[in-house]
């Protein structure tokens, strides 16, 4: 029981994970390498401010503002420097290892003796695990509803039109520089989030932590629409974090039938392909179905 509701909590945490490339993956049709150096920005920075008495919040605040400079770091690149999508998000991913460096001064911070948003009097209070799945709650439901809010604004259906159809929206006068930028900043701001929660909830800040992010944040998508099919977008925020749910109690059965903690990221990328693929498999099963159904009469 203990462990399903830990599987839940970190699911729900690494679930604005998620959120944050479905941004710019779905919406915008970014593929947005940035990521995997915007979690181990947020984590350095969050736990760098608080191992300097800076208060847990404002540290998670200044993660989320560190991965907003990182987003806009990559929109420039793109929008400015004409580098292409993939290639901008990877020197800004690789710069930002340095930069990690340089913020913890050393490759891991520890938090113990620290204090974090999971060790307050509240979360101290509840039952083993369950810190993660109310923080994890509070924080999605916060970020769900704003995304909703946004995108159902004018400025929100530019933002949808520009990843639709730059051309087209270019020729109803939206400025679609600005909006991948401010949609990768958004991004990354979230994915910045992400590693300064899943840090304090671990209790340390590592280097290498962003290693492997970007296939769980496609798996949480992904997972999510081939769970649960057709949806609307408002719809496809939740399954998104269903998603999350989903694939790290995948995880967590998998670990029970004695895998090895150190295939993970090997089981992670089979999950993630078997996902991919079975969208494919279904609709080649029913067009099979539909040429078998047009046969028989002729038989």
């Amino acid at each position: 029981m203990n462990l399903m509701v830990s599987a839940i909590g970190q699911g729900l945490l690494w679930a604005l994970l998620g959120l944050g490339l479905y941004l710019t993956f779905r919406i915008l049709d970014f593929c947005d390498m940035t990521v995997e150096g915007t979690f181990p920005l947020g984590a350095a920075t969050a736990v760098t401010a608080i191992s300097h008495e800076v208060s847990p919040l404002l540290a998670t605040l200044s993660a989320i503002g560190a991965g907003m400079l990182a987003g806009l770091v990559t929109g420039l690149l793109y929008t400015k420097g004409k580098i292409p999508s993939l290639l901008a998000g990877i020197l800004t991913m690789t710069a930002i290892y340095s930069v990690n460096l340089r913020i913890m001064g050393k490759s891991n911070i520890s938090l113990l003796g620290k204090p974090t948003l999971f060790n307050g009097r509240f979360m101290t209070s509840l039952p083993q695990y369950f810190d993660s799945v109310v923080m994890g709650i509070i924080v999605i439901a916060i970020i769900t509803i704003l995304m909703v809010l946004f995108l159902a604004t004018d400025y929100g259906q530019a933002f949808i039109a520009t990843g639709d159809n730059p051309t087209m929206a270019k020729s109803l006068g939206i400025h679609t520089d600005k909006m991948v930028i401010v949609g990768l900043m958004v991004s990354n701001g979230m994915v910045g989030l992400c590693g300064a929660l899943i840090a304090q909830n671990n209790g340390y800040a590592d280097i290498n932590m962003g290693i492997g992010t970007i296939v769980i944040a496609l798996a949480s998508i992904i997972i999510g629409e081939v769970a649960f099919g057709e949806l609307t977008l408002n719809q496809r925020l939740v399954a998104v974090t269903l998603g999350s749910i989903i694939y790290r109690i995948i995880l967590l059965v998998v670990l029970q039938l004695g895998f090895s903690a150190n295939d993970l990221n090997l089981i992670s990328s089979v999950v993630l392909a078997i996902c991919m693929m079975l969208p494919q498999l279904e609709q080649h099963l029913n067009l099979k179905k539909s040429i078998l159904k047009g046969v028989r009469p002729h038989e």
